[in-house]
Protein backbone atom coordinates (compact mmCIF):
# COMPACT_ATOMS: atom_id res chain seq x y z
CA UNK A 1 0.00 0.00 0.00
CA UNK A 2 2.56 2.48 0.90
CA UNK A 3 4.36 1.73 -2.78
CA UNK A 4 1.29 3.02 -4.21
CA UNK A 5 0.47 5.88 -2.15
CA UNK A 6 3.25 8.09 -4.03
CA UNK A 7 1.88 7.02 -7.65
CA UNK A 8 -1.02 8.03 -6.40
CA UNK A 9 0.13 11.39 -5.26
CA UNK A 10 1.74 11.83 -8.76
CA UNK A 11 -1.38 11.06 -10.88
CA UNK A 12 -3.38 13.24 -8.58
CA UNK A 13 -1.13 15.96 -8.92
CA UNK A 14 -0.57 15.49 -12.74
CA UNK A 15 -4.56 15.70 -13.09
CA UNK A 16 -4.33 18.88 -10.84
CA UNK A 17 -1.85 20.50 -13.60
CA UNK A 18 -4.26 19.51 -16.38
CA UNK A 19 -6.85 21.75 -15.38
CA UNK A 20 -6.45 24.98 -16.85
CA UNK A 21 -8.64 27.88 -17.53
CA UNK A 22 -9.65 29.19 -20.90
CA UNK A 23 -6.97 31.28 -23.35
CA UNK A 24 -8.39 33.29 -25.93
CA UNK A 25 -5.99 31.87 -28.87
CA UNK A 26 -7.80 28.49 -28.34
CA UNK A 27 -10.54 30.18 -30.16
CA UNK A 28 -8.13 31.40 -33.56
CA UNK A 29 -10.14 30.40 -36.64
CA UNK A 30 -13.17 29.77 -34.90
CA UNK A 31 -16.57 31.31 -36.44
CA UNK A 32 -18.68 33.14 -36.57
CA UNK A 33 -15.76 35.72 -36.28
CA UNK A 34 -16.58 38.51 -33.26
CA UNK A 35 -15.85 41.68 -34.02
CA UNK A 36 -17.46 44.30 -30.96
CA UNK A 37 -17.16 47.24 -33.73
CA UNK A 38 -19.77 45.25 -35.85
CA UNK A 39 -21.68 43.39 -33.64
CA UNK A 40 -22.40 46.05 -31.56
CA UNK A 41 -23.04 49.30 -33.51
CA UNK A 42 -26.40 49.72 -34.08
CA UNK A 43 -29.25 48.64 -31.41
CA UNK A 44 -28.67 45.51 -29.63
CA UNK A 45 -30.16 44.14 -26.21
CA UNK A 46 -29.44 41.66 -23.19
CA UNK A 47 -30.90 39.85 -20.68
CA UNK A 48 -28.49 39.13 -17.82
CA UNK A 49 -28.55 37.79 -14.33
CA UNK A 50 -26.09 38.02 -11.65
CA UNK A 51 -25.26 34.51 -8.91
CA UNK A 52 -23.44 35.19 -5.95
CA UNK A 53 -20.56 32.77 -5.42
CA UNK A 54 -22.94 29.71 -4.19
CA UNK A 55 -24.89 30.09 -7.06
CA UNK A 56 -27.69 32.28 -5.42
CA UNK A 57 -29.76 34.63 -8.62
CA UNK A 58 -29.37 37.65 -6.64
CA UNK A 59 -30.07 40.41 -9.16
CA UNK A 60 -31.79 40.14 -13.23
CA UNK A 61 -31.74 43.13 -15.57
CA UNK A 62 -32.06 43.65 -18.98
CA UNK A 63 -29.82 46.47 -21.06
CA UNK A 64 -30.66 47.94 -24.74
CA UNK A 65 -27.79 49.32 -26.55
CA UNK A 66 -26.95 51.94 -28.53
CA UNK A 67 -23.60 51.77 -30.43
CA UNK A 68 -22.13 54.18 -32.79
CA UNK A 69 -18.60 53.60 -34.26
CA UNK A 70 -16.73 55.75 -36.07
CA UNK A 71 -14.07 53.86 -37.77
CA UNK A 72 -11.55 53.99 -34.50
CA UNK A 73 -14.04 54.24 -31.47
CA UNK A 74 -16.86 52.58 -30.91
CA UNK A 75 -19.08 54.38 -28.37
CA UNK A 76 -21.77 52.20 -26.83
CA UNK A 77 -24.30 53.38 -24.64
CA UNK A 78 -26.01 51.00 -22.21
CA UNK A 79 -28.90 51.29 -20.22
CA UNK A 80 -29.87 48.87 -17.67
CA UNK A 81 -33.38 47.89 -15.89
CA UNK A 82 -32.96 45.94 -13.19
CA UNK A 83 -36.25 43.47 -12.35
CA UNK A 84 -36.46 45.87 -8.82
CA UNK A 85 -37.11 49.19 -10.92
CA UNK A 86 -33.77 50.57 -10.37
CA UNK A 87 -32.09 52.18 -13.63
CA UNK A 88 -28.40 52.57 -14.77
CA UNK A 89 -26.82 53.88 -17.34
CA UNK A 90 -22.94 53.32 -18.61
CA UNK A 91 -21.27 54.86 -21.96
CA UNK A 92 -18.27 52.92 -23.03
CA UNK A 93 -15.79 54.25 -25.34
CA UNK A 94 -13.72 51.52 -26.99
CA UNK A 95 -11.15 52.12 -28.90
CA UNK A 96 -9.44 49.14 -31.73
CA UNK A 97 -5.48 49.50 -31.20
CA UNK A 98 -4.44 46.61 -32.92
CA UNK A 99 -5.74 43.24 -34.51
CA UNK A 100 -8.15 41.90 -32.19
CA UNK A 101 -6.42 44.09 -29.68
CA UNK A 102 -9.16 46.31 -27.86
CA UNK A 103 -9.04 49.18 -24.68
CA UNK A 104 -12.08 50.70 -23.21
CA UNK A 105 -12.97 53.35 -20.43
CA UNK A 106 -15.89 54.18 -18.73
CA UNK A 107 -16.79 56.76 -16.03
CA UNK A 108 -16.97 54.08 -13.50
CA UNK A 109 -14.17 51.63 -14.69
CA UNK A 110 -10.85 52.19 -12.99
CA UNK A 111 -7.96 52.73 -15.71
CA UNK A 112 -8.19 51.06 -18.96
CA UNK A 113 -10.12 47.80 -19.68
CA UNK A 114 -8.51 45.72 -22.25
CA UNK A 115 -9.93 43.02 -24.76
CA UNK A 116 -8.67 40.46 -26.87
CA UNK A 117 -10.41 39.04 -29.59
CA UNK A 118 -9.85 35.34 -31.70
CA UNK A 119 -12.21 34.19 -33.86
CA UNK A 120 -15.88 33.35 -32.20
CA UNK A 121 -14.73 35.04 -28.42
CA UNK A 122 -14.01 38.10 -26.75
CA UNK A 123 -11.91 38.33 -23.40
CA UNK A 124 -12.72 41.47 -21.85
CA UNK A 125 -10.79 42.17 -18.04
CA UNK A 126 -11.25 45.44 -16.58
CA UNK A 127 -11.51 46.96 -12.57
CA UNK A 128 -15.06 48.73 -11.77
CA UNK A 129 -16.50 50.62 -8.87
CA UNK A 130 -19.78 48.50 -8.45
CA UNK A 131 -22.83 50.21 -6.60
CA UNK A 132 -23.64 48.61 -3.57
CA UNK A 133 -26.05 50.15 -1.67
CA UNK A 134 -24.88 54.13 -1.05
CA UNK A 135 -21.48 53.10 -1.58
CA UNK A 136 -19.04 51.72 -4.26
CA UNK A 137 -16.80 49.33 -3.88
CA UNK A 138 -14.09 48.41 -6.93
CA UNK A 139 -14.43 44.30 -8.46
CA UNK A 140 -12.59 42.96 -11.09
CA UNK A 141 -14.82 41.73 -14.30
CA UNK A 142 -12.96 39.09 -16.62
CA UNK A 143 -15.47 38.73 -19.40
CA UNK A 144 -15.81 36.10 -21.90
CA UNK A 145 -17.84 36.56 -24.80
CA UNK A 146 -18.72 34.32 -27.19
CA UNK A 147 -20.95 34.89 -30.96
CA UNK A 148 -22.92 32.31 -31.81
CA UNK A 149 -23.80 30.90 -35.89
CA UNK A 150 -27.57 33.28 -35.52
CA UNK A 151 -26.15 36.02 -33.67
CA UNK A 152 -26.86 35.43 -30.35
CA UNK A 153 -24.02 36.33 -27.97
CA UNK A 154 -23.76 34.70 -24.44
CA UNK A 155 -21.10 36.77 -22.07
CA UNK A 156 -19.85 35.28 -19.22
CA UNK A 157 -18.05 37.34 -16.26
CA UNK A 158 -16.76 36.41 -13.32
CA UNK A 159 -16.32 39.36 -10.73
CA UNK A 160 -13.78 39.05 -7.96
CA UNK A 161 -12.86 41.32 -5.09
CA UNK A 162 -8.81 40.94 -3.73
CA UNK A 163 -8.96 37.60 -5.84
CA UNK A 164 -11.99 36.15 -4.38
CA UNK A 165 -14.93 35.10 -7.00
CA UNK A 166 -17.58 37.17 -5.19
CA UNK A 167 -20.30 35.95 -8.77
CA UNK A 168 -21.20 35.50 -12.25
CA UNK A 169 -22.84 37.27 -14.56
CA UNK A 170 -24.35 35.94 -17.37
CA UNK A 171 -26.03 38.02 -20.32
CA UNK A 172 -27.58 36.68 -23.68
CA UNK A 173 -27.31 39.42 -26.34
CA UNK A 174 -29.80 40.19 -29.66
CA UNK A 175 -29.12 42.34 -32.32
CA UNK A 176 -31.32 44.85 -33.62
CA UNK A 177 -34.46 47.51 -31.70
CA UNK A 178 -36.63 46.25 -28.53
CA UNK A 179 -39.57 45.53 -29.67
CA UNK A 180 -43.29 46.01 -27.00
CA UNK A 181 -43.09 42.12 -26.61
CA UNK A 182 -39.54 41.70 -25.50
CA UNK A 183 -40.10 44.48 -23.19
CA UNK A 184 -43.13 42.69 -21.26
CA UNK A 185 -45.93 44.77 -22.72
CA UNK A 186 -44.20 47.87 -21.29
CA UNK A 187 -44.04 50.96 -23.97
CA UNK A 188 -40.90 52.77 -24.49
CA UNK A 189 -40.20 56.15 -25.66
CA UNK A 190 -39.35 56.43 -29.73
Amino acid sequence: MTRVLPYLLVAVLLSLGACSSMKIDDFSGTRPDFRPETYFAGQSRAWGMFEDRFGNLKREFTVDLQGDWDGTTLTLTEDFVYSDGETEQRIWRITKTGDGLYEGRADDVVGVAKGIARGKALNWSYDLMLKVGDSRIKVRFDDWMFLQPDGVLINRADVSKFGINIGTVTLFFQKGSPSAASLGGRKTAA
